[in-house]
């Protein structure tokens, strides 16, 4: 879904441009300011008799789509082709519904520094180049 392309063969271009503020029904920021680019968002699983489509935007259910395996913010709104900020508006409505879950990168996590390891083994590949 491309919301910001103005090339469009079946349709007039002034009709296919999506305004970000009709997404986000006006708002501006999200109500959640834990959300960064590396935070990995993931979709909870629903029971079948409580559908958490129901009355969403096609943006909310693609993130749903997206997030089936755990996936960075910043991927999710490449996905979309959406600007950050109205991705993590859409995200933080999912996060209150119980749609998706969002977490920090694991290393952040848990507090675990760089692997020194890895980190000499790409080094030690450089220099051999």
């Amino acid at each position: 879904m491309n919301h910001w392309t103005e090339e469009n063969d079946d349709q007039d271009p002034e009709q296919t441009l999506v305004r970000p503020y009709t997404i986000t029904h006006g708002r501006t920021t999200s109500a959640r300011d834990d959300l960064t680019l590396i935070t990995v968002i993931a979709t909870v699983p629903w029971p079948a008799e409580q559908p958490v489509t129901r009355g969403l935007q096609p943006e909310h259910r693609l993130i749903l789509q997206q997030c089936g395996r755990p996936v960075a913010l910043a991927e999710v709104a490449a996905g979309l082709n959406l600007p950050v900020a109205i991705t993590k508006i859409l995200i933080a409505d999912l996060i209150e519904l119980g749609g998706v879950t969002a977490r920090p990168p694991l290393k952040i996590a848990v507090g675990a520094g760089p692997d020194m390891t890895l980190l000499q083994a790409v080094r030690d590949g450089l220099l051999r180049l």
